[in-house]
């Protein structure tokens, strides 16, 4: 546990302090800590070792019956005491992160309601409007450094979940803990509540957001900009990290405060590092340049033009023009091939829409551009049909196919149709986790393209140098950074991304990068130190409990 963290805080004595999960240690409180802190009778008399409580979790865990009783089982861990609760998930992150996040996070939003348990976080609605401020001020303490914000519209692929989508924003800042190492305490999910489309959650007597439509328009961004407003003077040193909002605001959102405040879109932004940090690797395999490539992305939302920007950023460092690097990316959305002749054009879309003839579909598409990469990120089950894969694999001799809507329910393809349809030749990512496969006697380990690899370092990153913005270069650096750090091993069983088991690790490296990009940018709050890897470790969290006395 953070020691300044220990040194700010008021103790407390006795049932509260059990209470608190911050700070309670369970049954693990020594014989002096018991009479020091007024916890004599209100534990077992034998005083346990975190080893022993750590088997007695895992022993439990290992019981429940399916994957939402384990996430239920997690989130009432985190809710009495923290430093177990994520001792046990740093240990055990490849089993469990498919369990606090993508895929089983997205069947605990659409249920929110019925499993509602304790609340975590902030609810701000549009009964607030006019003292947000004073919302925020309910929160516990001022000394807030990472903020993770929804308005739940566009929930995974899942859609628009209302107030049932804060399971997000809890979950990912779950994976800043325990990826990146920010102190639990620093961190904060909130739920902008402005009603919801959802006509099943507006009948659901469970539902736990207010029972109206959406509001759009005006009213809509007058209520982000005062919570927006609010966030500056309530928690001045935070980063604003926007999450799961649907196309329509996101850019919008991006682009008005990006240049104001520290604040980021992981959707946009970090999915497009973890996808570019992907395509490095595959090129390793393939040994052709960035430059030689052409990405066709079946959706042309926030996921896919985000990650079209990117790779455009990436194609111009090799010296190539933006305008010559536009015509490497090429997306069909729900009407087609995205090209100039077409009318009504969402803004976002529109630098993409070349001067080529129309493609009605997916497969018409590959047949006319020949890509050399497929990237899924439409949120439509199987739309990598078997006529798709085979097609690809006719083009190339190793396809790039990256199928990565969230949850699993809503990729692409699987990993073994990937795999198997291609003849093993595919280099295969995907959003959620793909379990090994096995073909003609090779075992391939999918990639998973997730988030969870980019945006925990950055905001370490963030927090390390106090930056005031955050730019499109630190999540450039961050995916070359995150390439880098994949082994031939890797490479060799068709894995992508390195292991998740180090990703505490990767996410000090991204740090790094972020710092250095920072005092590059001239946007660091601090002055530069002399050794940027140790001012990174000074500040990582490790879950272990502290001694009180």
């Amino acid at each position: 546990m953070n020691k300044k963290f220990l040194k700010g805080i008021k103790m407390v004595k006795g049932v509260d302090l059990l209470r608190n999960p911050l700070l309670n240690k369970g049954t693990v409180f020594t014989e002096s800590e018991r009479d020091a802190l007024g916890l004599r009778g209100l534990l077992p008399p034998r005083a346990h070792t975190m080893e022993e409580q750590v088997k007695r979790v895992m022993d439990n865990y290992r019981r429940q019956g399916n994957d939402l009783e384990k996430y239920l089982f997690l989130t009432d861990l985190q809710d009495r005491n923290e430093t177990l609760f994520y001792h046990i998930l740093v240990d055990n992150l490849e089993e469990m992160m498919p369990i606090i996040y993508t895929p089983t996070v997205g069947k605990a939003c659409q249920v929110f309601g019925h499993i509602f348990r304790r609340p975590r976080g902030l609810y701000v609605s549009l009964k607030d409007k006019g003292q947000i401020e004073q919302v925020l001020k309910n929160w516990w303490t001022r000394d807030l450094h990472t903020i993770v914000v929804t308005d739940g519209e566009r929930i995974l692929g899942l859609g628009d979940l209302g107030a049932f989508g804060i399971g997000i924003p809890i979950g990912k800042l779950s994976l800043y803990t325990a990826c990146a190492g920010i102190h639990p305490a620093w961190c904060l999910p909130i739920l902008l509540d402005v009603g919801t489309e959802n006509e099943t959650l507006l009948n659901d007597p469970l539902y736990t957001g207010i029972k109206q439509r959406r509001v759009r328009g005006e009213e809509y961004d007058a209520f982000v900009d005062e919570f927006i407003n609010a966030v500056q003077k309530v928690f001045p040193k935070a980063l604003i990290q926007f999450e799961d909002f649907a196309s329509i605001n996101a850019f919008r959102l991006l682009e008005k405060y990006r240049h104001k405040v520290c604040t980021f879109n992981d959707d946009i932004q970090g999915t497009a590092a973890v996808v570019l940090a992907g395509i490095y690797s595959a090129l390793r395999i393939t040994k052709k340049p960035l430059k030689d490539q052409v990405f066709l992305f079946l959706g042309a939302g926030e996921a896919g033009t985000g990650i079209g920007e990117l790779i455009v950023s990436a194609i111009m460092a090799e010296g190539v023009s933006e305008q010559e690097a536009r015509r490497h990316c090429w997306f069909v959305d729900s009407k087609g091939l995205v090209v100039k002749s077409r009318t009504n054009l969402a803004e976002h879309k529109l630098k993409f829409a070349h001067d080529y003839i129309f493609c009605p579909a997916l497969l018409s598409a590959i047949k006319s551009i020949k890509p050399t990469a497929l990237i899924g990120v439409s949120g439509i089950p199987q739309s990598f049909t078997e006529e798709i894969i085979r097609t690809m694999t006719q083009i190339n001799e190793r396809p790039i196919i990256f199928a990565l809507s969230n949850p699993t329910s809503k990729a692409e393809c699987t990993a073994e149709q990937a795999y198997t349809l291609s003849e093993g030749r595919a280099i295969f990512a995907s959003g959620s986790p793909f379990p090994p496969v096995t073909y003609n006697g090779k075992t391939f380990v999918p990639g998973q393209g997730n988030n969870a690899y980019i945006f925990p370092g950055v905001g370490l990153g963030i927090e390390a140098c106090r930056t005031k913005r955050v730019t499109d270069s630190m999540f450039f650096m961050a995916a070359k950074t995150l390439a880098s750090l994949v082994k031939e091993s890797d490479l060799e069983m068709g894995r992508i991304y390195p292991a998740i088991s180090s990703i505490r690790e990767v996410s000090a490296k991204i740090a790094e990068s972020v710092v250095e990009v920072a005092f590059k940018e001239k946007l660091a709050g601090i002055r530069k130190p002399s050794d940027i890897s140790q001012l990174v470790k000074d500040i990582i969290y490790e879950p272990v409990y502290p001694n009180y006395v």
